[in-house]
């Protein structure tokens, strides 16, 4: 298990666990999702309906963030 945890690319101080960025903060990734296939994810394309998902992304962002992410 050590030379799994040794090997992977993803381990670092802030996420011990290696967890995956398309696996990493399932909850508002999930809803983040659900919100863009709903409204769009971008107001210069979708309209001010996009507007309706920026607080989920931010919670995105700064989970992403404490496990080391710069996105």
């Amino acid at each position: 298990m050590a030379d799994v945890q040794k090997n992977n690319k993803f381990v670092t101080e802030l996420n011990p666990e290696g967890i995956k960025p398309c696996c990493a903060c399932p909850e508002t990734k999930s809803a983040r999702d659900e919100c863009f296939f709903k409204f769009g994810h971008s107001v210069e394309e979708h309209g001010e309906s996009a507007r309706k998902c920026e607080e989920l992304v931010k919670k995105h962002r700064e989970c992403m963030a404490k496990l080391g992410y710069k996105i």
